[in-house]
């Protein structure tokens, strides 16, 4: 079924189309979520809440095209996840001695599984992983984050910065772990 169809189906509140919406959707919803919550049962909520304020917002919403009807539909579920991160978890900064710059190969992300640089991004504090989330992956502007979020665009940029630096360091670690495990093979 076409995304504007289920969309106006969903509007006149038919379940098996909000069934059908929820189906095509929820994998990729939970995954998004999951990449700014720690575990699975937390993201499984706010995806949840997200459907609902999909559901919700749908008579107000006007269709233009699938690109941003689904683009409408992520920046809920961002923001149900930032919801949830505020109202569960401080958005902890780490000190500045702990995101050392380390020299890492160019090639090194393209020897990463998807699964194993999302592992890498599930393992930064919270406020590096958010500010990394909206900036690199949801294309915002660190005005914007730093509004979304309730800090200044200085500190955002700040915590991109560690974040970046902080994956290097994740995934300098992980190469030197991968290189022993073939020596001992």
């Amino acid at each position: 079924m076409e995304l504007a169809k289920l969309l106006q189906e969903c509007k006149e509140e038919r379940l098996t189309a909000q069934r059908w919406l929820f189906d095509r959707f929820s994998t990729s919803f939970f995954l998004l979520c999951r990449r700014y919550l720690r575990n699975n049962e937390t993201a499984e909520e706010c995806m949840m809440n997200g459907f609902l304020c999909i559901f919700k917002a749908l008579p107000n919403f006007e269709y233009q095209n699938d690109g941003a009807a689904i683009n409408w539909m992520k920046r809920i579920m961002v923001n149900e996840c930032l919801r949830s991160l505020r109202k569960k978890e401080p958005m902890l900064l780490v000190a500045e001695e702990l995101a050392q710059e380390v020299p890492v190969a160019d090639n090194a992300l393209d020897q990463l599984a998807a699964e194993e640089l999302f592992q890498l991004i599930t393992q930064l504090p919270i406020g590096y992983r958010t500010v990394f989330n909206l900036h690199v992956i949801e294309g915002l502007k660190h005005g914007e984050i730093a509004q979304e979020l309730g800090i200044t665009e200085g500190t955002s940029k700040s915590q991109l910065n560690k974040a970046r630096v902080l994956l290097q360091q994740l995934l300098a670690a992980k190469n030197r772990e991968t290189n022993a495990q073939r020596k001992t093979k």
